[in-house]
C-alpha cells in the first residue's frame, strides 16, 4: 500500500520572486507536484526541479477550486509531496482555509507556510507604510470580491468609514467606485488620501494617487486594471518621500538574459536588484566535446605541463569532472601553475582550494598572455589551454608567439538551447524589450538564429544590445549592430553597470 504524501499550502508572496520565504523555496526544491494560481510569478518555479509535475491555473487551464482540491488529494494519495502555491498568504483572502479543511476531511497530512501578504508588501513597494506614528496606528484589510453566493455582504463599510487607521482593499478594481461611494456616504471625508497600485512589487508596478472621492476615476483614466491594491488613509501622503521601489535605476526596463541557465543566476539577480524586469531566455547550453580522447590524454599526462589555463567557469567544471574520474586526490594535479580569465573563473578554482597564479586586470587574451609571461617567461614552457570546442585562435597564437608549447584542448562544447520554459520568446516577439544582454559570441549567434536580431531592432526602436566584452561585441558588429554598450570590467556586474550608466 502506497504511503500517503503530504500537501504544503505555501504563500508565494505578492509577486516579486525574492519575497518567497526560505521555507517555501526549500519545499519547492523537494516537490513532486506543484499546483499554482494564475497570479503566482512563474520565476518562482525556478526553485522546483526540472522533473516536477506542474499544474497552473489560468493560461488556458480552467481549474476550478473543486478541481484543485481533488487534484491535491489525488496526488497526495499517490504518495507525492505536493506544493500548493498561492499568491500572497494562503489565509489572507486566498481560500487556503477551505483547502486545508478539505484536506483534513480527506485525511491528508498538510502544512501551511505563511507568505508575505500583498496587503502590506504592495503599499510598501509604492512608498506607503500601512501604519505610521501620528498618522495611523492600525490598518484594516478587506476584500472587494466577496462570495457572490452570500445573502449579504459581511464587510461593514458603514463602520469602517468612521474608523481611524488605514483601509487596504484587495481585489477591488471592479467595485472601487461603489466601495468609495459607500464609504463617503457613511461619513468618510472624500478628501482622504488614496492610492491604487497595480502589479505591486513587480518591475511593471504602476501607482495612481488621488483622494477617496476621485481615486476610482483617476484609476480608470490611467487604465489601472487587476491585480491591484487600494490604500485609503493619511499614510498615502508619505509616498513622495518613501517611494524607494520605483526609484531604482533600472525600474520599468525589460532586460533579456541570453546566458546559459546554469550561469545566469548572478546576472539575473543583479538586474532584478536594480529594478529591471528580467526575461530569462537561455540561447546556449553546454555538453561534452564530440571527441573526449584529447582531454583524457591531457589529464593522463598532466605532470608534463607547466601551466593550466581556464577561460570560463564551465571549463573548470568539465575539466575537474573528468579529472576526478581519473584521480582521487587533488594533489595529483602536481605543481602546475594556474591562470584564469575573469574573477568568476578564478573564484570557482579557489572554491576547489587551488591557488590562481594569474588573473589579468583586463579579461582579454592579450592581457592574460602578458600576465603569464610576467610571472614566468613562457619560452619552451608547456601550456594546457582548457576551453570550448570552438573558440577564438587569438590566445593560443599569442602564447606561442611568446615561445610557449600550447595544447589547445576542448573540454566542453556550446550547443543551441531551444527550450523556453518561462515563455520569454513569444513575449519578446510580441512586445520587445529595452535591452538584450549577450555574454559570449555564441549567445549572439544562437539568439540571432532564433529571432533575427536586426528585425527585432527594426520593429522595436527602443531595443538596445549590451555586450560583456570585445569578442561578444565583435559578433554583434558582424550582424551590423553598431549601437551597443560594452561591459568594463568584462563581468556580469560590469554588464549591469554599463546598462545602468547608459540609462542614466
Amino acid at each position: 500500500m502506497t504511503a500517503l504524501g503530504k500537501v504544503f499550502l505555501v504563500g508565494a508572496g505578492p509577486g516579486d520572486p525574492g519575497l518567497l520565504t526560505l521555507r517555501g523555496a526549500e519545499l519547492l526544491r523537494e516537490a513532486d507536484v506543484v499546483v499554482c494560481d494564475a497570479l503566482v510569478n512563474g520565476a518562482i518555479l525556478r526553485h522546483a526541479p526540472s522533473t516536477v509535475e506542474i499544474h497552473r491555473r489560468g493560461a488556458g487551464n480552467a481549474l476550478e477550486p473543486a478541481d484543485i482540491i481533488a487534484l491535491l488529494i489525488a496526488r497526495a494519495r499517490q504518495g507525492k509531496r505536493v506544493v500548493r502555491l498561492k499568491g500572497g498568504d494562503p489565509y489572507v483572502f486566498g481560500r487556503g482555509g477551505e483547502e486545508a479543511e478539505a484536506l483534513h476531511a480527506a485525511g491528508i497530512p498538510f502544512e501551511v507556510v505563511p507568505g508575505v501578504t500583498s496587503a502590506v508588501a504592495v503599499p510598501s513597494a509604492a512608498g506607503i507604510p500601512v501604519t505610521h506614528r501620528g498618522i495611523a496606528s492600525s490598518f484594516t484589510v478587506i476584500t472587494g470580491h466577496e462570495d457572490p453566493a452570500k445573502a449579504a455582504a459581511s464587510v461593514d463599510l458603514d463602520r469602517l468609514a468612521g474608523a481611524s487607521g488605514t483601509l487596504v482593499l484587495l481585489m477591488g478594481c471592479a467595485r472601487l467606485r461603489q466601495v468609495t461611494a459607500r464609504l463617503i456616504q457613511a461619513g468618510l471625508d472624500p478628501a482622504t488620501p488614496a492610492a491604487m497600485i497595480r502589479q505591486g512589487t513587480l518591475p511593471v508596478q504602476s501607482t495612481v494617487v488621488g483622494a477617496a472621492g476621485n481615486i476610482a476615476e483617476r484609476a480608470e483614466a490611467a487604465g489601472i486594471t487587476a491585480p491591484a491594491v487600494t490604500v485609503i488613509g493619511g499614510v498615502v501622503r508619505l509616498r513622495d518621500k518613501l517611494r524607494w521601489f520605483e526609484q531604482r535605476p533600472l525600474f520599468g526596463r525589460r532586460v533579456v538574459v541570453t546566458r546559459a541557465r546554469q550561469q545566469a543566476g548572478t546576472l539575473i539577480s543583479a538586474l532584478e536588484a536594480r529594478g529591471a524586469e528580467v526575461l530569462s531566455l537561455p540561447t546556449i547550453r553546454f555538453g561534452l566535446p564530440e571527441e573526449a580522447r584529447p582531454l583524457l590524454e591531457a589529464i593522463a599526462g598532466l605532470h608534463g605541463y607547466d601551466w593550466l589555463v581556464f577561460t570560463s567557469v564551465n571549463g573548470v567544471e568539465t575539466f575537474f569532472g573528468a579529472f576526478f574520474k581519473a584521480f582521487a586526490d587533488m594533489r595529483d594535479i602536481g605543481g602546475v601553475r594556474i591562470a584564469a580569465v575573469g574573477p568568476a573563473t578564478a573564484a570557482r578554482l579557489r572554491e576547489l582550494r587551488l591557488t590562481v597564479d594569474v588573473t589579468p586586470k583586463k579579461f582579454v587574451a592579450r592581457e592574460l598572455a602578458r600576465a603569464m609571461d610576467a610571472v614566468q617567461g613562457l619560452e619552451n614552457l608547456r601550456v594546457l589551454l582548457l576551453r570550448a570546442e570552438v573558440a577564438t585562435p587569438e590566445l593560443p597564437r599569442l602564447l606561442e608567439d611568446m615561445g610557449a608549447i600550447v595544447d589547445d584542448i576542448a573540454c566542453y562544447r556550446t550547443l543551441p538551447e531551444t527550450g523556453d520554459p518561462d515563455g520569454a520568446g513569444p513575449r519578446i516577439q510580441a512586445e520587445g524589450a529595452d535591452w538584450i544582454t549577450f555574454t559570449s559570441a555564441s549567445t549572439v549567434e544562437h539568439f540571432n538564429a532564433r529571432f533575427d536580431l536586426k528585425d527585432l531592432r527594426r520593429r522595436f526602436k527602443r531595443l538596445r544590445c549590451a555586450s560583456i566584452g570585445p569578442e561578444t561585441s565583435k559578433a554583434l558588429r558582424g550582424l551590423g549592430i553598431r549601437s551597443l554598450v560594452e561591459a568594463d570590467p568584462h563581468t556580469a556586474e560590469g554588464l549591469v553597470s554599463a546598462i545602468e550608466a547608459a540609462v542614466r
